[in-house]
């Protein structure tokens, strides 16, 4: 079932609520920002995905800043010719297709991340060669001419500028997700027992 909800635009809607997705059509491209082609692999889109970029360029991207988590792909008229997926704590989890340009500076070591340290504690190298988010955002800028963090360069596509349309997309067999909602918030609900502790 698909109902029409509230837009948004290109710079909030990135990464919409669950079961909330944002989309618009250009003559030149076509968006679309749901959570649920957030994969760890993109390389296994699934396929109904990829026969709708039939004869052009599909290229899902995803980021997650709290587990510095990267997974981008490049699909050419449904030919796979990149797809990479890292993250801090998993380290590379697919690494597919020759880099593109834009990575090349990040796998030479030219770009390194830098050291993280606490206060009281031994400097510790961050667990990649560099940081996928650093990476993510120059995969953005190069597959889909805008950045969401960073300074803006000329060329860039300004993504406050870009409407987009508002749809909240729900399976029919699943779950009323106002009665999942409930659940959830009686479940929150019992775990704020008063506790004490001395």
């Amino acid at each position: 079932m698909i109902e029409t909800t509230a837009g948004s635009n290109l710079w909030d809607g990135l990464y919409p609520p669950d079961g909330q997705t944002y989309a618009a059509g250009r003559p030149a491209v076509e968006l679309v920002c749901d959570r649920r082609v957030m994969v760890d692999l993109p390389s296994q889109l699934p396929d109904e995905l990829v026969a709708a970029g039939a004869g052009r360029r599909t290229v899902p991207h995803a980021l997650h800043s709290v587990v510095d988590w990267l997974a981008f792909a490049v699909w050419e008229d449904g030919r796979l010719v990149r797809s990479l997926s890292l993250s801090r704590d998993t380290g590379i989890v697919e690494n597919t297709g020759e880099p593109l340009p834009f990575e090349r500076p990040y796998w030479a070591g030219e770009r390194p991340a830098a050291t993280v340290s606490w206060p009281g504690e031994d400097e510790e190298p961050y667990a990649l060669p560099f940081h996928p988010l650093d990476l993510g955002e120059d995969a953005l800028r190069a597959l889909c001419g805008f950045i969401v963090e960073g300074r803006p360069r000329p060329g860039d596509v300004d993504a406050d500028t870009v409407a987009l349309h508002g749809y909240r997309v729900r399976d029919t067999n699943a779950p009323d997700p106002v009665a999942r909602e409930a659940a959830l918030s009686a479940v929150v609900d019992a775990m704020r027992t008063r506790r004490r502790f001395c």
